[in-house]
């Protein structure tokens, strides 16, 4: 016999693993719908319970507080595209146009010059600029092709703005139930009480930090709103707003943020550029060290060396999109850890040591 019975059981098991490993990537694009429907649901989940308990109507009836929520946040929207939606769309369609000729002032040295002109640089240092910028002109246009083609990826999934919020309605109304349909499914007591631990510290966490996200987020974006209109920066409001949107990619996306500000402010021979670059070096660390601490607290828990290396891996594995949900990935594998770490000591049998 080649394969005894332990040795089949490992390898069907491998197999099985596998294949579901096969399936799962074969179906990511589906999967990270449905787990953006339910960091959607988070956050919603507050709102809708908040509902369901202070409205005589929605008592004992949480499919019509979900009802009134979504009506509400709709009227919201709403409001603010109407107030601010074509000054966004103007700006969004100036800096269109305007783009691709400051991108050729830039690969051809032009707007060295011009800059130069402007703060009194001198003759040799435009000229060892202009010599740089000519040099590096194939990776600039490297990086605009790279930030063209996800921005390209991103416009392409955008009826994912209306799958997730449908998605979403489902788990705000039998997520609770889905959660314990799937603890039973374990055969032992212990194995689901396990579970049922863990599931509860994800839910505690993944909401805290959805939440979270959305605070830092709003706050960036009235900050960067309330800096570049008053200094009259160029594309001002679609820049602020663009910028606070980059904030829910952890690490990554605030230094694009930055970056995107000065880019355009460069381009355009913007003359406060230095006071743009230490406000915001400012704001960073105002919300890294003051705001997000406060907001964020101690349920991630996860050491800011850690959280880089989750962000490092998270962008080779997926991209943006691992980039953004690698802090929270690495938080629940801390939660993991954590419980079956004490199961695996609770279930330790400690036997007498002989005399």
């Amino acid at each position: 016999m080649i394969l005894d019975v332990r040795t089949a059981r490992v390898v069907i098991t491998l197999m099985v693993f596998g294949v579901a490993a096969a399936l799962l990537y074969a179906a990511r694009r589906t999967l990270v719908v449905f787990l953006f429907a339910i960091l959607f649901a988070y956050l919603l989940d507050p709102a809708v319970a908040w509902v369901q308990h202070a409205s005589p109507l929605s008592k004992q009836k949480r499919a019509l507080a979900i009802a009134q929520v979504y009506a509400a946040l709709g009227i919201v929207l709403g409001a603010i595209l109407i107030w601010i939606g074509p000054l966004l769309i103007s700006q969004g369609e100036a800096l269109g146009r305007t783009l691709p000729s400051l991108l050729d002032k830039l690969t051809t040295g032009q707007v060295v010059w011009e800059i130069g002109a402007k703060h009194g640089w001198s003759y040799n240092t435009q000229v060892r600029v202009e010599e740089f910028v000519r040099e590096h002109r194939e990776d600039i246009l490297a990086w605009v092709k790279y930030f063209g083609f996800y921005a390209a990826h991103l416009a392409e999934n955008i009826v994912w703005l209306v799958i997730i919020p449908i998605l979403a309605i489902f788990f705000l109304k039998d997520g609770r139930e889905m959660s314990d349909a799937g603890i039973d499914l374990l055969p032992r007591h212990r194995n689901r009480e396990l579970l049922a631990r863990i599931t509860e510290d994800l839910n505690a966490m993944l909401a805290h930090f959805i939440r979270s996200q959305i605070i830092l987020a709003g706050f960036s974006t009235v900050i960067y709103t309330a800096v570049l209109v008053s200094l009259r920066y160029p594309f001002a409001f679609v820049l602020a707003v663009a910028s606070g949107l980059m904030e829910f990619v952890p690490v990554v996306g605030p230094l694009a943020a930055a970056i995107s500000i000065l880019s355009v402010g460069f381009l355009t021979s913007y003359p406060h550029l230095g006071v743009v670059l230490l406000i915001l070096g400012a704001w960073r660390i105002i919300q890294d060290y003051v705001i997000s601490p406060r907001i964020m607290g101690g349920k991630l828990e996860l050491h800011p060396l850690a959280a880089i290396l989750a962000v490092m891996a998270g962008g080779e594995i997926a991209g943006v999109l691992g980039v953004y949900l690698s802090i929270p990935v690495m938080a629940a594998l801390r939660i993991t850890w954590k419980w079956a770490r004490r199961y695996l000591e609770s279930s330790q049998v400690s036997y007498p040591t002989a005399a």
